[in-house]
């Protein structure tokens, strides 16, 4: 017996909010699973061209951890369409300055691009403390990957 393949259409997938806490989680594992709950592969009735993920809040982005050298080594590019507008800064710098800046962009990059990517974004907030702005019962929490220490050498 033949089965239909179901297809979400707009308003049909109900939207929930998620709430992640990122403090001592790493950066990428953390962007990568905030990225499916955004584009909503993590429900079974996902459809790739239909917004049917659920909102998501990331609170202390301050505290995320960048494992290795990423903290010197990796940069931030922003080109504003100038001459001369391309404006390179490292991670320490704005981790120290705006730390929402570093989580938003990770989790950015994560999602498809186009007009549809751009409503995903919509349904992000990054928070760099640990308030969130909305009352905790209206929020599932999203089980985030455990903590991982940082080794240091001694």
């Amino acid at each position: 017996m033949p089965r239909q393949t179901f297809h979400a259409k707009p308003g049909q997938v109900p939207m929930s909010w998620r709430h992640v806490d990122a403090d001592g989680k790493v950066l990428g594992r953390i962007a990568t699973q905030v990225a499916t709950v955004l584009m909503g592969k993590h429900r079974p009735e996902y459809t790739p061209h239909c917004l049917c993920g659920d909102s998501v809040i990331v609170t202390n982005a301050a505290k995320v951890v960048l494992t290795g050298a990423k903290l010197d080594q990796k940069e931030l590019q922003n080109y504003s369409r100038y001459p001369g507008g391309l404006r390179i800064r490292s991670y320490r710098a704005v981790m120290a300055t705006k730390p929402e800046e570093v989580v938003r962009a990770a989790i950015i990059r994560m999602l498809p691009r186009g007009p549809l990517g751009r409503r995903m974004i919509k349904r992000l907030r990054v928070v760099a403390g640990p308030e969130a702005g909305m009352p905790a019962n209206q929020m599932i929490p999203l089980d985030a990957p455990s903590k991982r220490l940082r080794l240091v050498a001694g």
